[in-house]
């Protein structure tokens, strides 16, 4: 690793290789299914998550057992997974071989790239850069790689959940709020090995600004009524009625 690699990273690494097996099940589900996104799985249709990807490079920033890639692949677009925990590559690759679907699969980590200037015209994410790196370190890379025009797209949890969350993860959010909105970043959980960030609207379009991209939009899913979840620590009830997760859509100027 690089000498400014933050410490973090080795942290979230060990917590993502020890969880490896337990998520190789839910890669296999996302490897065989229609794109869906998010806590609840909704369905791209509804969503919107993807911009064009057809014959373009797409770099998967965080892509854990690589099924947003496979997404890719078969909607045209040239994707390149790339990941902190080698155990969750490992999953993928054998997923690889399994569905007969090869694109190259990269241990590395968002922070620095290993990727030259402008190598690709899309960058997405859907829980893996998006919580698990810090946004002053990942969404400068972000925009070293991409080409001019090109998009960036990511989903994680909402600033509201954020706030609302409780501690113990396997106690849902309420309408109490825990945390102070401003100067929001850093999280770690009692429960949880890993450390996670998080950043109100503004702090979000400010680095998104500073870091030559436009923003296009902020789409935050909302589930069907009779959508169900594996996360304890929301509940769809809840969701129904304030944003528990959101996707930020730029474009590189």
């Amino acid at each position: 690793m690089a000498k400014d690699t933050p410490e973090y990273v080795a942290a979230n690494r060990a917590a993502w290789n020890a969880q490896a097996d337990r998520y190789a099940v839910a890669g296999e589900r996302g490897w065989s299914s229609e794109p869906s996104w998010g806590l609840w799985g909704i369905p791209e249709a509804a969503v919107g998550f993807f911009p064009d990807l057809e014959g373009r490079d797409v770099l998967e920033d965080g892509c854990g057992t690589g099924y947003v890639s496979a997404w890719v692949a078969r909607r045209g677009g040239r994707p390149v997974g790339l990941d902190n925990s080698p155990a969750q590559l490992a999953t993928a690759r054998r997923l690889q071989l399994k569905h007969k679907l090869e694109f190259p699969l990269v241990h590395g980590i968002a922070e620095h790239l290993p990727f030259r200037d402008e190598s690709f015209d899309v960058v997405l994410s859907e829980y893996g850069a998006a919580i698990w790196s810090d946004p002053y370190r990942w969404i400068p890379e972000a925009s070293r790689v991409l080409r001019p025009g090109g998009n960036l797209v990511f989903l994680g949890n909402s600033a509201l959940l954020m706030l609302c969350a409780n501690d113990d993860e396997t106690i849902p959010a309420d309408t109490t709020m825990r945390r102070d909105y401003f100067g929001m970043h850093r999280f770690e959980w009692p429960d949880n090995d890993g450390v996670e960030f998080h950043m109100g609207h503004g702090d979000w379009i400010r680095i998104l600004r500073a870091n030559g991209f436009d923003i296009v939009d902020l789409i935050e899913p909302r589930p069907a009524e009779d959508a169900t979840t594996t996360y304890p620590f929301v509940t769809t009830e809840w969701a129904r009625r304030w944003p528990a997760e959101e996707i930020w859509k730029a474009r590189k100027t």
